[in-house]
C-alpha cells in the first residue's frame, strides 16, 4: 500500500498494450527476420509514468481511456494492482491503444503507436478536475490529442498544480517556414519540460544540449533534458545548469527508461529533494529499468531504488 505521507501525483496520458518483438537486429524495409522472443506488456507513456511514480513512492491517480476490449480490462487491472486510482480512467467504445515495439540486441528500440481509445481523450470530464486538486504534480505527454493535453495543462495551472510535460512522441523538427513544434497555449501552462536530447533538438533546432536548454528556458521555467548514457541536464531560470551522470549498466531494453526517469524525478522533487538529488534518484531508477525487459515490467520499486543509492 502507498504510505499516507506519499506525494499525490496526477497523470493525464495514454495507456497502451505493448506488443514487443525482440530481435538481434531490426529488419530493413522489405526484409523479414526471425525474432528471439515476443511479449505482451502494458505500456503507453502516460501509464508508464504513472506506474514509475507509484513504484517510486507516489500516490498516483490516472486520467485517460481504454477500449471495451480484452486489452482494456488487462490495462485497467495493471493500474489497480499497482495501487493507482483509476476513477478518471474512461471506457471508450472500440479498441484500446496498442504499440508495436521492436527491441534489438543492444537494447535500442523502434515503436509504432496506434492510439485507439487514447484518441478519444480530447478534454477533461467534469469529474476529472477534483482529481487534480491537491496534487504535487500533473504529468502530461503527447500521445493524447493536443486539444486534450492543452485542456489538462490549463486545468492543472488553474488548480495550482505544477505541470510537467514530456514532449513525446517527438515533435517535427523546426524548419525555416515552420510554426513552433509546440503551441504557446500549451507551453504557457507548463512548469517543467522533460524532453530527451532528440526532442530538445527538435523543439529548438540546437543539437548541443546546453544551447537547447537555454532556448527552452525562454519558454518554460524549468527544463530537464535526459541524455541517455550521458545522464541528464537540468536548468531553471536564473540558476546554473546541473549535470548528473547516468549509472553505467548493461542495458537489455531501453523501452520506458525516460518515463521511469520522469516519474521517479517528480516523486523525488515532491518529497523535497533538490534538482540534483532528484536527478540522481531518477538515474538510479532508470538504471534498473534498462536492465529488464518491457515497459511496466521493468520499473523498479522504491526499495530497489533506495538500495542502489545506498550502495
Amino acid at each position: 500500500m502507498t504510505p499516507a505521507s506519499a506525494p499525490r501525483i496526477a497523470v493525464f496520458g495514454s495507456i497502451n498494450m505493448d506488443l514487443v518483438a525482440y530481435v538481434d537486429a531490426a529488419p530493413a524495409s522489405g526484409e523479414t527476420v526471425t525474432g528471439t522472443e515476443f511479449r505482451q506488456i502494458p505500456g503507453g507513456k502516460g501509464a508508464n509514468q504513472a506506474l514509475a511514480a507509484a513504484r517510486a513512492g507516489g500516490d498516483v491517480v490516472f486520467l485517460g481511456a481504454v477500449g471495451d476490449d480484452a486489452f482494456g480490462t488487462q490495462l485497467r487491472t495493471t493500474l489497480v494492482e499497482s495501487g493507482i486510482e483509476v476513477s478518471g480512467l474512461r471506457l471508450a467504445n472500440g479498441a484500446s491503444g496498442v504499440a508495436h515495439i521492436v527491441v534489438e540486441g543492444d537494447g535500442a528500440n523502434s515503436i509504432i503507436v496506434i492510439p485507439g481509445a487514447n484518441g478519444t481523450v480530447t478534454g477533461l470530464e467534469e469529474d476529472d478536475v477534483p482529481l487534480l486538486e491537491g496534487s504535487a504534480a500533473l504529468l502530461l505527454q503527447l500521445e493524447l490529442p493536443m486539444k486534450g493535453v492543452i485542456a489538462a495543462a490549463r486545468a492543472g495551472r488553474a488548480a495550482g498544480v505544477p505541470t510537467v510535460l514530456t514532449p513525446a512522441p517527438a515533435p517535427q523538427p523546426l524548419g525555416p517556414a515552420s510554426a513552433p513544434p509546440l503551441p504557446d497555449e500549451l507551453l504557457g501552462n507548463i512548469d517543467l519540460l522533460v524532453p530527451n536530447q532528440h526532442e530538445a533538438a527538435a523543439l529548438t533546432g540546437h543539437r548541443d544540449p546546453e544551447e537547447a536548454l537555454a532556448a527552452l528556458l525562454e519558454r518554460v521555467p524549468e527544463v530537464l533534458i535526459t541524455l541517455g548514457e550521458a545522464g541528464s541536464l537540468y536548468g531553471s531560470r536564473g540558476s546554473a545548469p546541473v549535470r548528473v551522470p547516468a549509472r553505467q549498466v548493461a542495458a537489455v531494453d531501453t523501452t520506458a527508461a525516460g518515463d521511469t526517469f520522469c516519474g521517479a524525478f517528480v516523486v523525488a522533487r515532491a518529497e523535497g529533494r533538490d534538482p540534483e538529488q532528484a536527478s540522481r534518484f531518477a538515474a538510479a531508477a532508470a538504471s534498473l529499468a534498462v536492465q529488464r525487459h518491457g515497459a511496466s515490467t521493468s520499473m523498479p520499486t522504491r526499495a530497489e531504488i533506495d538500495e542502489v543509492l545506498a550502495g
